[in-house]
């Protein structure tokens, strides 16, 4: 075991050198050309395990991202915490199938535990069931699982058993400016994006009450934001659970980054309503900072939720036993990585008045980021910035200035179409952002839009 010892001592060693550079760094490589080429041929015999890793970091280390640092406001990605980042670590090492108890009892354990946290950090009911995903996709996914179950066997429909063929209509209202998400759950589930009823959305991009009871006849399933993908943007949950139970709908929630508003007491009011619905999908690797890949589905019925999800076979044991609960009940994997570890570390580390100054402090950084490029002239911030989300327009030149601040690697913003218009997207969610680093991107984005202005 020597050789296993010091092959880790260097990878943590090495894990520990990128961590420390990375405030520093390139935000995005500036030439990946040569990967494949020191990735080399496969090998024709065995190699030295402490050989293979070495050819792998220095191959791949050049063109890596740096989306753990500081300056990357890229797509709603946090940077893994420490605490998060060393279980992870133990995760790996430990190798533990988190299926239920006879797999892994800790990993069961500890996930059960964790998600309990969650619930009462996000403000869920306490009875509700959870599972723990690879990020919002999968949570969508089984949130929508389990409300096309629960809809169905309402109208008396058996879709595990029957499937969809012959199966009453199923509608899906949701936001013309849903998350691209939710369509591919409805794909992944068979029901299909022809199935959605879209409903208008308003400036800011949160859903139209009056058009949501409008589009409401049948058994249906209803789909809200928690900050939408653009602007930050919430639905009124308790307004829009309102209509929807009152015609009988199920009320699912995309809240990917927004949902963490719930955890800050200084943005609490803008998920008001939100303990009201019926599924809630939310990401550990956006805002929680968690490592990759890591999310979480919520259920306000758990019959539902496990008759969407559970299997069972003549070989498994384990389900249930003991009052201990079966991960694999509540996602579609069976074969699974044990996220509680890291998601129970990240909520250690941070605590409850951790998780609420870490959200509150990157959306007065979003703030800062607005303040400061309004003063530009020429720069206009098209959205409120009510959360972490900052949506920048420089007219005709929002995507060469995006392209030429991409390339200067003091930080990386993307682009984005919203409303007819090309937009510079901000995303603040790392919790190692600071002042100096918005105000240092700040003058990136001034001499990247001044370089092409007179370029």
């Amino acid at each position: 075991m020597t050789e296993l010892r010091d092959l880790l001592t260097d990878v943590a060693a090495r894990v520990t050198r990128y961590r420390e550079s990375v405030a520093d760094a390139p935000v995005f490589p500036d030439d990946t050309t040569g990967v494949r080429e020191k990735l080399g041929d496969l090998p024709e015999k065995p190699v030295p395990p402490a050989g293979v890793i070495r050819r792998l970091a220095d191959a791949v280390e050049p063109a890596l991202v740096a989306n753990t640092g500081p300056r990357y406001f890229g797509f709603v990605t946090g940077g893994a915490l420490d605490a998060a980042t060393a279980a992870d670590m133990l995760t790996t090492g430990w190798d533990q199938p988190a299926f239920n108890k006879i797999t892994s009892p800790a990993a069961a354990i500890v996930e059960e535990v964790a998600g309990e946290w969650l619930k009462d950090v996000l403000g869920l009911p306490s009875g509700a069931s959870f599972g723990f995903v690879t990020g919002g996709q999968g949570a969508n996914t089984v949130g929508l699982a389990a409300a096309r179950h629960h809809v169905l066997a309402r109208a008396g429909w058996d879709v595990e058993r029957r499937g969809l063929h012959g199966a009453p209509p199923l509608r899906v209202v949701a936001s013309e400016e849903r998350h691209a998400t939710i369509d591919r759950s409805l794909r992944l589930l068979g029901l299909g994006t022809d199935a959605v009823k879209p409903v208008r959305a308003d400036g800011q991009g949160a859903i139209d009450l009056a058009d949501l009871e409008r589009a409401l006849d049948g058994p249906a399933i209803v789909c809200l934001q928690a900050g939408n993908v653009n602007t930050g943007a919430f639905d009124d949950f308790a307004a829009a659970t309102e209509i929807a139970h009152r015609h009988g709908a199920w009320v699912h929630v995309d809240g990917a980054f927004g949902l963490w508003a719930a955890a800050a007491p200084a943005l609490r009011r803008l998920t008001a309503g939100l303990e009201t619905a019926d599924s809630w999908a939310v990401d550990g690797h956006k805002w929680l900072n968690v490592p990759y890949d890591s999310g979480y589905a919520f259920c306000a019925h758990p019959e539902s939720h496990r008759a969407a999800m559970a299997l069972t076979a003549a070989y498994l044991t384990g389900q249930g036993e003991g009052g201990v609960r079966a991960p694999s009940d509540f996602v579609p994997e069976s074969s699974r990585r044990a996220r509680g570890f890291a998601t129970w570390a990240a909520l250690s580390e941070l605590g409850r008045t951790g998780i609420a100054e870490m959200v509150e402090r990157c959306c007065a950084l979003a703030r800062r980021f607005a303040e400061k490029l309004e003063a530009c002239e020429g720069v206009t911030v098209v959205n409120d910035v009510v959360l972490n989300q900052v949506l920048v327009s420089f007219g005709d030149e929002t995507d060469r200035v995006v392209e030429a601040l991409q390339r200067s690697g003091e930080c990386w913003m993307g682009a984005t179409t919203w409303h007819g218009r090309r937009l510079m997207r901000i995303s603040v969610s790392n919790w190692s952002t600071t002042e100096a680093d918005v105000d240092r991107s700040v003058a990136a984005i001034r001499a990247a839009r001044k370089s092409e202005h007179h370029g």
